[in-house]
């Protein structure tokens, strides 16, 4: 910033620089046609779902269309369910525990956007880092069966007398340099320029594991919260699009036969998403129990809508707090195992007759108690799951919705610099659009939602013309210790280049393994078995000035 503004006081010039990195003259171009970018893509969200403030706090605003709609107070009422902490009986934020991971949205998402890279494990705010913890298919391999002992999205905290089902302070996370590039690449690039990579690894010891049994024989890899700005309008893009899109790449790469039937040329079973919460569409049709969307969110494409997507959700198993379409709690009949039988636990319990597992003040009878409401059943949908009652309730949950599809996407910056166009054109001529699809236009936005809303209307992002930068597809880069499962879904690039001025770190990649946005696009090469490598190679072998220019232009738009 300081080399910015001593640019600004020499030189009065069309290149002036102010602290976002936009140009003095450039409102003269805004919304216009610009060298060859269109006029719309100054709007990476559409008229409806792009911010026209591009300062610090930008990740924050609302879209057009909450405003249109009626919908800022609500927004406002599910901001706050976002960045509050939750507590155990703090009314309206009550409900946290028995376990969770974090008391607070925020401390997962830091100014609303991806989390920080991190060296320890315990929670502190921009700590997005989530554990994928699995037994390995063969040794040291990235795919195998999530462990059963701890939650998904494993647990590190616990209201008291509990014990967390995993400590966090044993949990050791290291950062190893790449010395070799798999693919043989020197790790410098002709004009003498260096780059360096660095990948994480983490260890676990059996006794972290507050459980029993208590898992053996496991891998763990390392996941970051992904930004959520613009997940609203990525919820409007017609599926039928998508799928198109599938047909597309499927000629020309390999593709995830989870998603995609290559013998069949269609989208595979497991590709869709059973809608088995009530809910209705925003034309104010019933869903039914036959009713699938495709996947399109978290990297590993787990949810269809963000109505039942990764925020939807997080809101219930990251602080564990009911509400009446999720009325069972997210914990392991592993954890409730050993809790019953902790002796610490049950004398805590003994010593207070108002704890709702005191039952007959026994050590049995509290263990039966402890054992019984802490198993979450065998399936979330059983009959078997203890119906507690709503701790958040639908007021407030409809709320969190509003603010959730509301998140507007910033306006893009600098496109009438021309360096920033010949970067646009070196990163289609690299063929990088071709999993980072710059366009796409939304569809009628029929989106779905929970019954348990009332058929309260939603942000609504109909016909839009879109830049997101993503195919919504999985593709493989083959990195040293490499995403669960191999497959990651292509990352939205939209709105990246605010990412320091709004959460004070630039980390990319599903792991924050890439500092900034050249060893991202290196790690694209680490291996010749990567879906991207003649692309990054590419950029490899680009003279300095045009790998700046598609950094320029990546931190552009």
């Amino acid at each position: 910033m300081a080399a910015l503004a001593a640019i600004c006081v020499a030189s009065c010039k069309d290149k002036d620089f102010v602290n976002t990195g936009t140009t003095i003259k450039e409102h003269e171009y805004i919304g216009k046609a610009v060298g060859n970018f269109s006029a719309d893509e100054w709007y990476p969200g559409g008229a409806l779902g792009t911010t026209d403030n591009v300062q610090s706090g930008c990740y924050e605003d609302e879209t057009p269309a909450v405003t249109n709609q009626g919908l800022f107070t609500a927004f406002q009422n599910g901001e706050a369910s976002f960045e509050r902490n939750f507590t155990v009986d703090t009314k309206p934020f009550n409900g946290l525990g028995p376990a969770y991971l974090r008391s607070s949205c925020l401390d997962c998402h830091p100014g609303y956007g991806h989390g920080k890279r991190q060296s320890s494990y315990p929670s502190k705010f921009g700590n997005g880092c989530l554990l994928a913890i699995y037994h390995p298919a063969e040794p040291s391999s990235n795919d195998g069966p999530y462990i059963s002992e701890v939650t998904g999205m494993p647990q590190t905290n616990a209201s008291y007398p509990f014990k967390t089902p995993l400590d966090g302070e044993q949990i050791t996370i290291t950062w190893t340099p790449v010395s070799a590039m798999e693919s043989g690449l020197p790790m410098q690039f002709k004009d003498g320029e260096t780059y360096g990579l660095i990948y994480p690894t983490v260890s676990i010891p059996t006794d972290a594991f507050n459980t029993d049994p208590q898992p053996s024989d496991i891998e763990v890899r390392l996941e970051s919260t992904i930004g959520i700005i613009g997940t609203g309008v990525i919820d409007a893009i017609p599926q039928d699009s998508i799928i198109a899109q599938y047909r597309k790449e499927a000629q020309f790469v390999e593709l995830n036969p989870r998603f995609w039937d290559k013998e069949a040329g269609d989208m595979a079973a497991t590709a869709w998403y059973s809608l088995t919460t009530p809910g209705r569409y925003a034309d104010g049709t019933s869903t039914t129990a036959s009713d699938k969307l495709l996947k399109r969110y978290t990297y590993a494409l787990t949810r269809a809508t963000l109505q039942d997507g990764p925020g939807a959700n997080a809101i219930w198993n990251i602080t564990n707090v009911s509400r009446s379409d999720r009325h069972f709690l997210y914990t392991t009949n592993a954890w409730a195992k050993a809790m019953s039988e902790n002796k610490e636990v049950i004398a805590a319990i003994k010593a207070n007759p108002e704890s709702p597992y005191y039952a007959d003040g026994t050590d049995e009878g509290i263990a039966a108690a402890v054992r019984t409401l802490l198993s979450p059943g065998t399936d979330q949908f059983d009959n078997e799951y203890h119906n507690f009652s709503p701790e958040m309730d639908d007021d407030t949950y409809y709320n969190f919705l509003v603010w959730h599809r509301g998140l507007a996407i910033p306006r893009a910056r600098n496109l009438q610099d021309k360096d920033v166009q010949r970067g646009k054109g070196l990163f289609l001529a690299m063929g990088c659009a071709a999993c980072h699809k710059p366009t796409w236009h939304t569809g009628p936005d029929n989106y779905w939602a929970p019954e348990s809303i009332g058929g309260r209307q939603l942000p609504r992002y109909a016909n839009q013309t879109i830049h997101p930068y993503s195919d919504f597809i999985q593709h493989r880069l083959h990195m040293k210790n490499d995403i669960h499962g191999s497959w990651c879904r292509t990352t939205p690039l939209w709105g990246r280049g605010l990412s320091f001025s709004n959460t004070g770190a630039e980390d990319r990649l599903h792991d924050c393994r890439a500092r900034n946005e050249v060893e991202a696009i290196m790690w694209h090469a680490y291996s010749k078995e990567s879906d991207a490598y003649d692309s990054a190679v590419q950029f490899y072998n680009l003279p300095k000035e045009d790998r700046d220019a598609v950094v320029k232009f990546l931190r552009s738009i």
